[in-house]
């Protein structure tokens, strides 16, 4: 797809969302089927399903890409994403760009051994590089990342409080577990 194409895509949706913003919400989903040890398939839409596994460290097979691996690949991919499409909708021209990103865990969260502590069981810390190749000025350069960094969804939901719920089914009988205090 080339960057005019990007860029008409994202004006017409824009445009249909200025017309409707009803068109504004979207709704993602995944299903999710535990296979055993700690290997996992996820199944989104129409794609082949995606197997996601542990390092040997966990007790995996170490054959693909991990959950935390899974967040970072997203959240950069995301950024990706974001570049494309504003950089097309700025006419800036994009030679490369690659991310670099980090993610550091204190296992101690991961396996309630952290708890008095306040010791997270999620990652600690995200860090990223972006590298950016253009025959763009400094200052549209600049403009450009300033606009993703503010833009980008995945970007957003990591850095800000979400409203995250669930249920859980079991034996069939549907229920609530909302204790994370308990485990």
């Amino acid at each position: 797809m080339s960057q005019a194409t990007v860029k008409e895509a994202c004006s017409k949706l824009a445009g249909g969302i200025a017309d409707n913003p009803a068109n504004a919400k979207v709704h993602y989903s995944a299903e999710v089927v535990w296979d055993g040890d700690v290997h996992c398939t996820s199944r989104v839409r129409h794609f082949e399903p995606l197997g996601v596994d542990e390092p040997e460290v966990f007790g995996g097979g170490d054959k693909e890409q991990s959950p935390a691996d899974l967040v970072l690949s997203s959240f950069g991919a995301c950024q990706g994403i974001m570049y494309a499409a504003i950089a097309s909708a700025m006419d800036i021209e994009l030679t490369s760009v690659r991310f670099k990103l980090k993610g550091e865990l204190d296992l101690r969260g991961l396996l309630g051994m952290g708890k008095n502590e306040g010791i997270p069981a999620g990652f600690q810390n995200i860090r990223y590089e972006t590298i950016i190749e253009s025959p763009a000025t400094e200052e549209q350069l600049q403009n450009l990342v300033n606009t993703v960094e503010s833009q980008c969804p995945l970007l957003d939901t990591l850095q800000r409080p979400i409203d995250v719920s669930g249920s859980v089914t079991i034996n069939g009988a549907p229920g609530y577990v909302g204790n994370k205090e308990a485990a």
